[in-house]
């Protein structure tokens, strides 16, 4: 096995394990989204505008919560992800909801460019929360995507910002800026739902299951923010980057130590630390050529 193919067998295994975990924290989330609930916060929809009407597709989509959500709102929607149990979990949750949505089991990469050969095309691609640093190969997966996105059609990424794996949980400056999509092998994917509290589970929090440790490695790829915008700014003329936002907190997830909760399930630094970006979103046009 190449070590590629390692690395994405690992990370497949990890998501795979982890997931139970997470969904054992989110007891309520079928019964919130059924009845009208939205996991998508405010700045996703902000930069997607309306997705009445529209074809998309949510790539990384997880257990599938944001992808119900945007299907609610009207969408045609297909999720993507790598994860065997976060498929069956979002197939699952969609029964449970009565929302329709179609969700499939791939590798980002190997799914566009299967999809792009196809003639498979959609309006809107959407991806959110820990995308670039499971992207092996940014330059490839933004010309993968400009074969599935209609020309005029939008991809809109919002995503945690890279400058904030410079720092240690405790704040202290620890590591150099992340660059050149160098591998970086975990332990493997946590349980970033338990610790978030509730600002990852809308529909209600649960304790669920305690001290998870994944048996799993996982890889995943150290990309700058400035190396992200360029795949698009330089990908043969088929995008063009009309919107890069900074937002200085993060949603849901309590990434660092004593992170105060804002309305909104916003999480910010604790005072005495001065605000730094914590996310950003991007939204880039698919151009006629």
């Amino acid at each position: 096995m190449a070590d590629t193919e390692a690395e994405l067998e690992r990370t497949r295994r990890s998501w795979n394990a982890v997931v139970p975990a997470h969904a054992s924290h989110r007891p309520g989330q079928a019964a919130f989204l059924a009845e009208g609930g939205s996991t998508l916060f405010g700045e996703e929809l902000a930069l997607l505008g309306s997705v009445a009407g529209r074809s998309v597709v949510h790539l990384l989509c997880n257990t599938g919560q944001d992808t119900l959500s945007l299907a609610a709102a009207g969408a045609r929607v297909t999720g993507v992800d790598l994860s065997d149990e976060a498929i069956a979990g979002a197939r699952r949750l969609a029964r449970e909801t009565g929302i329709a949505a179609r969700f499939e089991r791939a590798e980002v990469l190997a799914w566009l460019g299967a999809a792009g050969r196809e003639g498979r095309r959609y309006d809107i691609a959407f991806a959110s929360y820990g995308v670039a640093c499971w992207l092996r190969d940014l330059t490839a997966f933004a010309a993968a995507l400009a074969t599935v996105v209609r020309p005029g059609g939008r991809f809109v990424l919002v995503d945690f910002h890279p400058f904030a794996a410079t720092f240690a949980p405790d704040w202290r400056h620890r590591a150099p800026y992340p660059t050149g999509g160098a591998p970086l092998e975990l332990d493997g994917v946590g349980d970033y739902v338990g610790a978030a509290r509730g600002g990852l589970s809308p529909g209600g929090f649960a304790e669920g299951v305690d001290s998870f440790r994944n048996p799993h490695a996982c890889t995943l790829y150290r990309w700058g923010l400035g190396e992200v915008v360029s795949a698009f700014g330089g990908a043969a003329g088929r995008w063009s980057v009309e919107r890069l936002e900074e937002y200085p907190f993060a949603n849901g997830e309590r990434q660092f130590d004593r992170m105060r909760t804002l309305p909104g399930r916003r999480l910010v630094p604790p005072a005495g630390v001065p605000s730094l970006p914590l996310m950003y979103g991007l939204v880039a046009q698919r151009n006629s050529q």
